[in-house]
């Protein structure tokens, strides 16, 4: 299972396409993905895997980490993320969190921290966001992935 990451992703270094849209790939997404391997998720991870279109970001490894059973578990989820490109979390991204916020709060929604910084990531690194959690829908100035039915 975690072998479909490793050896299909180049270097970090060329992080991005002329043209490709690039994808947050949500801790809700990649539950289904390591848990589910005949699921929608899984068949869209694998593409943008095998598309170099999907980028790591910090928040949801941790989650990913913080959700596993044991230390083998762990240790594979963590060898196999890490081959994908990563996004680091810089001062920027935690202002533009906190931006967010606020914005959301005026209106009366609270979102989430992790959600925050996805979203934040999308936004500052012109990303789609692919997730189950319909949270996302209520965050203003992020594009959400629809999947294909391919």
């Amino acid at each position: 299972m975690f072998a479909l990451l490793k050896g299909r992703q180049s270097a970090a270094a060329d992080l991005r396409h002329d043209v490709a849209v690039m994808i947050i790939v949500d801790t809700s997404v990649w539950v289904a993905f390591f848990n589910r391997p005949n699921s929608q998720e899984r068949k869209e991870v694998d593409r943008f895997i095998d598309a170099e279109d999907i980028m790591m970001v910090g928040i949801v490894l941790t989650e990913l980490l913080q959700g596993t059973r044991s230390s083998k578990e762990r240790r594979l989820i963590k060898d196999a993320l890490l081959a994908l490109p990563y996004l680091e979390t810089s001062q920027s991204i935690w202002i533009l969190a906190g931006e967010i916020s606020s914005k959301h709060i005026q209106r009366g929604i609270t979102p989430a921290m992790p959600d925050l910084l996805i979203a934040a990531f999308a936004q500052q690194h012109d990303c789609r966001i692919y997730t189950l959690d319909t949270d996302f829908k209520k965050i203003r100035g992020i594009t959400l992935h629809t999947p294909s039915d391919s």
